[in-house]
């Protein structure tokens, strides 16, 4: 078993300087803790919040040895964790109570504090979920070679999560400065740690990965110190991550708003506050003569003046407005003028893509690509193909079949300054990817106020037409329009699919880019061979009309334009409009066509109903309805799954038949 060594651990003595500074950032979570409690009961904190009492030795020890610019990432139960970095008293305690002096304008709360300034990648109410982000933030580390090491706290609830086992397999190949501290309170919400792990200690799982694993006891900040030290000079000698389990107890229930009988046993949580890490702080410090009776009563009174004097800065400070709110979800997209002329040279989508990716990452040093099968195959479909010759395996990064992890790794890798474009190999795996694009990439600027950024692109093929069936074969765009946060892109050609991932890298949101399986096989057309983008948000007039309009997307705007070249010559005159972006959409040109044509269709790949043509038809119902001279038609997939036999695939995915069909229809 791969474990670390607790030799000597006990009856080491840390040095006097590093007790007395572990002592104060304790104290100070204590007393934060304590003040934060009585503001919940107040009315003042609302919705809740999750107390740090109990385990403060943890995070003073840990965070003691940590560089101003080492990362952590936390979880619900972080206020000790940014205390013990460096976060602010004021700057905290305006958080919690939703001013926009807080370190999230006040739209972050207790469980999303963050600043990443001090590498503080961020409080998380998802449970697990800093482990994945900070395998980015070290992997951002070991690229720009700056010696940063990145910590992830987590319960003792999060080893029994998936992405606790992935995210330490990938940090153990990718030998990545990273460090896992597992907070083990015994207790997930309120199941007993025993009730729900098949394993007694959860440090005996590093062996698995390949990595040291020790427990400690959280309560000794001594043992945590050496612990993390040791640790800390492992993951900066380029010798990969380490997995320390530190034993300790959380006083309260698991939340402020605990409406659950607590279950736990009066004289286990009696031992428990007799082992206070505060209190054996005090204790060590006396025993060791480092501090008098009267200064430990000094420190403590001058940590409640400070708690005092950042409670009446929170008080006093304004709320965030509306526009301020409306302001954080996006940062400013990229200001791009398309280039005049497609030229006459001729490639494929997938070689289009291709070109996309080299080009911007010969540009720029920070554009790296990682996903299954990218480097030494290409991919599933080749859009990577000879990219790791060009630039290297350090940039073009074959992963774990570990979705999850390996998207919440390029989240981590974009806060922490990377471009990482994140190929899924289908994009029907996507599901397994959600909580990392909804509540992380999406959210993240947002819950931290509107500052940082995520330049992520996760892009991959979706959709039908090559017989993958129904598990391999789905078009999801709907989902992820849905999302405040995301940008999306949908091409329909090569030209635009270039132009519009090269737009991808450069934005500064993160952007779920859908390339439709159909456009692999669909032939080539003209693409400019220097570099060039297209705007976000702007749409593409692909067919000028005056009878009708057809609001085409991916695969379906080839099958539209023939459509429409069918039915010239039956006189009737067919506008098909590509959306491109899908989210933000170009509602100007959709609403000006409409109010044209007087008629519309949307045609997608998707399932009907709940379909992006939904949102289509909403839009010109509100906005140009009085223009209208026939219901709006709507021309996607039926309510089923893609069948695998080939005459009912091709009965499922709209056909050219059916879109002309559903123009003379609207044209009676």
């Amino acid at each position: 078993m791969n474990t670390m060594s607790q030799t000597g651990l006990r009856n080491r003595a840390l040095s006097p300087e590093e007790i007395s500074d572990i002592y104060r950032t304790a104290l100070r979570i204590r007393f934060f803790e304590e003040r934060t409690a009585s503001l919940f009961a107040e009315g003042l904190v609302k919705g809740t919040a999750h107390s740090y009492i109990g385990e403060e030795a943890i995070a003073s020890a840990v965070c003691n040895y940590l560089r101003r610019d080492d990362y952590i990432g936390s979880y619900h139960r972080g206020h000790g964790h940014c205390i013990a970095k460096g976060a602010q008293l004021d700057r905290m305690m305006a958080e919690l109570l939703g001013r926009s002096t807080g370190y999230c304008s006040g739209l972050g709360g207790s469980m999303h504090i963050a600043d990443l300034s001090l590498g503080i990648l961020g409080a998380n109410g998802i449970v697990g979920a800093a482990m994945p982000l900070c395998t980015g933030a070290a992997l951002a580390a070991k690229l720009k070679g700056t010696g940063q090491v990145a910590v992830a706290f987590f319960g003792d609830g999060a080893s029994n999560q998936g992405i606790f086992h992935e995210s330490m397999n990938l940090a153990s190949v990718w030998d990545l400065p990273m460090i896992f501290v597992c907070e083990n309170n015994q207790y997930a919400l309120t199941t007993p740690f025993r009730a729900t792990t098949a394993i007694d200690r959860i440090a005996d799982r590093a062996a698995s990965y390949s990595m040291p694993g020790v427990r400690v006891d959280g309560n000794d900040a001594t043992e945590v110190g050496f612990a993390i030290r040791e640790a800390l000079e492992r993951a900066r000698a380029g010798d990969g991550p380490t997995l320390i389990e530190a034993m300790t107890y959380r006083w309260g229930q698991h939340s402020m708003r605990a409406n659950l009988r607590d279950p736990r046993p009066d004289d286990e949580q009696q031992h428990w506050r007799d082992r206070d890490p505060v209190k054996l702080l005090e204790t060590e410090m006396l025993e060791r003569k480092i501090v008098s009776a009267q200064g430990i009563e000094e420190i403590r009174a001058q940590t409640a003046i400070d708690l005092e004097a950042a409670v009446d800065y929170a008080k006093a400070s304004p709320e965030p407005g509306i526009d301020q709110m409306m302001a954080a979800v996006y940062a400013p997209h990229p200001v791009i003028v398309e280039p005049a002329s497609k030229g006459t040279r001729e490639i494929s989508f997938i070689e289009a893509l291709n070109e996309a990716m080299t080009q911007e990452m010969e540009r720029d040093d920070s554009v790296i690509v990682m996903g299954e099968d990218v480097a030494l195959t290409g991919g599933i479909f080749a859009a990577t193909k000879g990219l790791a010759e060009r630039f290297g395996v350090e940039r073009v990064r074959d992963t774990p079949i570990s979705e999850a992890t390996f998207v919440g790794c390029g989240v981590g890798a974009a806060i922490a300054g990377l471009r990482p474009v994140v190929e899924l190999q289908i994009f029907d795996f996507v599901a397994l990817t959600m909580d990392m694009l909804v509540n992380q990439a999406a959210k993240f600027r947002f819950m931290l106020g509107g500052g940082p950024k995520v330049p992520l692109v996760v892009r991959g093929p979706q959709g039908g037409g090559i017989r993958m069936a129904a598990q391999h074969s789905q078009s999801l765009e709907a989902w992820f329009t849905h999302v405040p946060g995301l940008v999306v892109m949908a091409p329909s050609t090569p030209y635009d699919a270039k132009g519009l991932l090269t737009t991808a890298i450069r934005d500064d949101n993160p952007v779920i880019f859908l390339e439709a399986k159909l456009l692999y096989v669909s032939g080539t057309g003209p693409v400019p061979e220097q570099q060039y983008a297209i705007p976000v948000g702007k749409g593409d007039i692909k067919r000028e009309g005056t009878d009708v309009t057809v609001v085409a997307t991916m695969a379906m705007v080839p099958r539209a334009l023939a459509a429409a070249a069918q039915l010239e010559r039956e006189g009737i005159s067919v506008e098909v409009i590509d959306p491109r972006t899908l989210k933000p959409l170009d509602e100007d040109m959709i609403l000006e066509s409409v109010r044209k044509t007087h008629r519309l269709i949307i045609a997608h790949e998707a399932w009907t109903t709940g379909g992006f043509g939904a949102e289509v038809s909403a839009l010109v119902v509100e906005k140009a309805f009085d223009w209208l001279d026939a219901p709006i038609m709507r021309v996607g997939a039926p309510d089923v799954p893609m069948p695998y036999n080939d005459e009912l695939e091709r009965a499922v995915i709209p056909s050219q038949a059916r879109i002309t069909d559903a123009i003379r229809e609207i044209m009676r």
